[in-house]
C-alpha cells in the first residue's frame, strides 16, 4: 500500500489546543509512513436536514476531504463528559444525507488529551458509539486517554517523556497496521 493519507479531525478549536498538539505529535511519530490532512471544522454550518436537498459548499468540502483519505483520526477533548459540539456537527455533516456518508468503511482511531486525570475516556466512548453506527472499523487498543501536563508535548511536537513517547509510538504503529489491514474497506 502507498503511504496512507489520514484525515485528522480535532475537536478543539482553541489556540494552544492540547489535542492539536497531540495530533502533531502523532504525525511526527508516523514520520514518512503516513500523511496527515487536518480537516478544518470550525467554520462549518450547523447541520440541518434541509441541506440534504442542496448541500452547502463547506459540507461538500468536508465530505471530499474525508473521502480522499484512507483513514480518519479523531482527536477529541472531553466537554461535559462527551464530545464537543463542533466535532459532532462535523460528523453529522459528513455522514448525511442518509446513504451518502463520507465515513462508511474508513478505518479510524480515537485519541484524546485533557488536563483531567481520566483524560477523555467518556468522550471517546460516546464517539466510538457514533463511529460504530457510521460503519467505521475503529482501532480498539491501545486506548489513548492522555493526561496532559505542562511540558508533555512542546510546540514542535516533541514528547518530553520517554514512557509517553514509547506508548504513543506503539499506538501510531498499531494504527498504521490497522489502516493497512482495512485499506479499501
Amino acid at each position: 500500500m502507498a503511504t496512507p493519507k489520514i484525515a485528522v479531525l480535532v475537536g478543539s478549536l482553541r489556540t494552544g489546543s492540547h489535542n492539536l498538539a497531540l495530533a502533531h505529535a502523532l504525525e511526527k511519530l508516523a514520520g514518512n509512513k503516513a500523511s496527515f490532512d487536518y480537516v478544518q471544522i470550525g467554520n462549518l454550518p450547523l447541520y440541518n436536514q434541509d441541506f440534504d436537498k442542496h448541500y452547502p459548499a463547506e459540507g461538500v468540502r468536508l465530505k471530499g476531504q474525508i473521502r480522499s483519505a484512507d483513514a480518519v483520526l479523531f482527536v477529541t477533548p472531553e466537554y461535559n463528559r462527551s464530545i464537543p459540539g463542533v466535532l459532532k456537527n462535523a460528523i453529522d455533516l459528513a455522514s448525511r444525507p442518509y446513504g451518502d456518508s463520507a465515513f462508511a468503511g474508513k478505518p479510524a482511531a480515537v485519541v484524546g488529551a485533557s488536563i483531567g486525570v481520566i483524560g477523555t475516556a467518556l468522550a471517546q466512548q460516546h464517539l466510538r458509539n457514533v463511529l460504530a453506527y457510521l460503519d467505521m472499523p475503529v482501532l480498539g487498543q491501545p486506548e489513548v486517554f492522555l493526561h496532559f501536563k505542562e511540558g508533555l508535548i512542546d510546540a514542535d511536537g516533541e514528547i518530553g517523556n520517554d514512557s509517553t513517547r514509547g506508548f504513543l509510538q506503539g499506538f501510531t504503529d498499531k494504527f498504521l497496521a490497522w489502516i493497512a489491514t482495512h485499506h479499501g474497506g
